[in-house]
């Protein structure tokens, strides 16, 4: 008994260890990554679409890749199709919502400290950017819709070229990257209005323009430790989960997700309350079109893409995520509080598996 608390013990202390390393990297990486969207010229949008998503979802990919290829049994193949659906699921839900949390957080914080601003309330979409802004990232979600409704149809059927389809999906997001890099170098030509000064490197604070090699190295090195903290947080987290009485089927669907998906929830938190709420959402959207597709090509590709009552849960619940906020970035009513509401969705989604697993 003794052995098995001081075990518990052990392993909830690495656990808060990783999430602690995982937010101090998540504060050093979005520091460099926006130095580097400036070395590259790319706009605000793209350094959140492309450059922070692809840097925090690459990892996840690779781990896809590894189980996909080299897994020797039918769990870990089954690992990788998981992986590539709990992605989106808790980008789409817990991601959007712990960043709507963190606005409605920074409003009131930001009431408080100033009379002015309690006495006159904000415009209800002022935090979340411009009508410009929201047909943005709207049009994000219009890719992704589609993309991740033929990602769950492949799951349903089974035919002999389905394996080659997964091409398909990589060809999907090199055209999504195309559109992000092209749209974002003409709204930096023609000026987009972020003319906001950039914090000092922190790996080179006196300087007021870093040199090159040390925002690239203060990326790639904040990536690795990144990469290494949160996949010894979900190993804490699938010896914790047994210990509490949860199965391992259940820590993998519910837990595991949402601790693959902490760099980029971390990097929305960062984002928020340095009030860069565009690079915030950029940065879930950009990470969603790299779960839809990249995992989605491995697994088509390397295992039998055969989805069972809780993935095609998981599916649906994804969907109807993305079409309430398609519909409120349409309609330019995306308020923090409506966009915390995302996270509802996977509440639904862990009480609907409860007599999918009995």
């Amino acid at each position: 008994m003794r052995e098995g608390l001081t075990s518990f013990v052990i392993h909830f202390v690495l656990l808060i260890v990783c999430a602690v390393a995982i937010y101090l990297s998540c504060e050093w990486f979005v520091n460099a990554v926006e130095w580097l969207g400036e070395r590259l010229n790319v706009g605000k949008m793209a350094v959140g679409t492309i450059l922070a998503a692809f840097g925090t979802a690459l990892p996840e990919s690779v781990v896809t890749l590894v189980a996909a290829t080299t897994g020797g049994t039918a769990e870990a193949k089954n690992l990788a199709v998981g992986a590539a659906m709990g992605g989106p699921l808790a980008l789409a839900t817990v991601a959007y919502g712990v960043t709507g949390a963190a606005l409605l957080i920074k409003r009131r914080r930001d009431r408080a400290a100033s009379a002015v601003a309690a006495a006159a309330v904000p415009a209800p979409l002022e935090a979340l950017g411009t009508e410009e802004e929201m047909k943005h990232l709207a049009k994000d979600q219009s890719w992704f819709l589609p993309i991740f409704f033929v990602k769950v149809s492949l799951g349903l059927v089974a035919f002999a070229f389905k394996p080659a389809l997964g091409v398909l999906f990589f060809a999907a997001y090199a055209a999504y990257f195309w559109r992000e890099i092209r749209s974002s170098r003409e709204d930096a030509a023609a000026g987009d209005g972020d003319e906001e000064e950039l914090e000092a490197l922190k790996l080179q604070p006196k300087k007021a323009s870093p040199d090159t090699w040390a925002v690239v190295v203060q990326t790639l090195a904040t990536l690795v430790v990144i990469f290494f903290a949160a996949h010894w947080f979900v190993a804490q987290l699938d010896v914790i989960g047994p210990m509490l009485g949860l199965s391992a089927t259940v820590t993998a669907l519910l837990l595991s997700p949402i601790a693959t998906e902490l760099p980029e929830i971390m990097n929305a938190i960062i984002w928020v309350r340095q009030g860069k709420v565009k690079l915030a959402l950029a940065n879930i959207s950009g990470a969603m079109m790299i779960q839809a597709t990249v995992p989605s090509g491995i697994g088509l590709l390397f295992t039998s893409w055969h989805f069972d009552g809780p993935l095609i849960w998981a599916g649906l619940i994804t969907m109807a995520a993305i079409v309430y906020l398609l519909l409120t970035m349409r309609a330019h009513r995306l308020t923090p509080a409506r966009l915390a509401v995302a996270a509802g969705f996977y509440a639904v989604f862990a009480i609907g598996l409860i007599p999918l697993l009995a």
